[in-house]
């Protein structure tokens, strides 16, 4: 018996593996025909997030429009993606548009230059996002604005003025990446936090009233988008609990990762999507269940941090 179990179970593990091997290749071809000869809209495609999921989304046979405020970086980028097209694929040019979502009153003249190139646009994906930390007291008023207009005005501009059109044709989906602070409000981030409760209030609201006309409305939030090459330091984070919790917190997911989660929400139509690992999800339902708790945590975490001195 005991022989037996010997022969058996790693053949038990070779064919499970197989059979997980098979089911990612399936899932990553069914999402890339999902999204073929698709209009896509993604901005701020210039990001790390951006490249990924422009990358995703040219190889999956969509017409990409790719919006970003900095044209070298878009032709860049642009190059990078048709040298690497796969010529046995059907792919297509992207276009390049050229769109600061923090300058709002720009952002419907770029719709309408989208719809006047290509008649609709099946799937936006709002990837712009604008950082700032510090304390509260310290971030000018027009940094908050700032903030708000590029995290939140720039984004429902665009999504009100591409949405009639999807009314009309009855179908469409609309993708937020937004973050985990549009759920939980993280210590000197006071704007940013603000910008992503209020782009996931809405896009929330958004979702049931468009459900009629068929038009899917997603949101995607993970930690924090972490760079390509940054890993945690060691440094003193580990010197208390708290720093250990956001030092998880904080170094989040790989662009790759986020981007290839952004194209299975479009295939499976997902209404909202969660990435964190066990910590940063704990801490959702510690604020939940027991806010007291997790503000004396947080404020502990605040106290801490202001007595010890920061490396250089």
């Amino acid at each position: 018996m005991g022989v037996t179990a010997v022969f058996i179970l790693p053949l038990l593990l070779l064919g499970i593996s197989g059979l997980l091997f098979i089911y990612q290749e399936v899932s990553r071809l069914w999402s890339k025909s999902a999204v073929q000869n698709k209009v896509v809209v993604l901005t701020d495609a210039i990001s790390g997030l951006g490249k990924e999921c422009a990358r995703v989304f040219h190889a999956g046979g969509a017409r990409l429009v790719l919006c970003g405020k900095n044209w070298e970086r878009l032709e860049t980028l642009y190059d990078a993606l048709i040298s690497v097209a796969d010529p046995s694929k059907q792919t297509f040019t992207p276009k390049l548009v050229l769109l600061d979502l923090s300058d709002v009153s720009c952002v419907p003249d770029v719709a309408k230059e989208i719809l006047d190139c290509y008649g609709c646009v099946d799937i936006l994906i709002n990837n712009a996002s604008m950082k700032v930390k510090g304390p509260a007291h310290k971030i000018s008023l027009e940094l908050d604005k700032k903030i708000m207009d590029a995290n939140y005005f720039g984004p429902i501009t665009l999504t009100k003025a591409l949405l009639p059109d999807m009314i009309s044709r009855r179908t469409g989906q609309i993708v937020l990446v937004n973050n985990i602070q549009g759920k939980l409000g993280i210590p000197f981030r006071t704007a940013y936090a603000a910008s992503k409760h209020a782009a996931l209030g809405f896009f929330d609201c958004l979702r049931a009233e468009v459900e009629e006309y068929d038009i899917v409305v997603s949101t995607v939030s993970p930690t924090f988008v972490r760079s390509y090459h940054i890993d945690p330091g060691q440094g003193n984070w580990e010197a208390s609990m708290w720093k250990f919790f956001f030092r998880k917190l904080t170094y989040g997911v790989h662009p790759v990762d986020v981007a290839e989660e952004v194209m299975r929400t479009v295939r499976r139509k997902k209404q909202e999507v969660f990435m964190a690992n066990p910590i940063p999800k704990a801490a959702m339902y510690i604020r939940t269940f027991f806010p007291e708790f997790f503000f004396a945590v947080v404020a502990c975490g605040v106290k801490e941090k202001l007595n010890v001195p920061e490396e250089s």
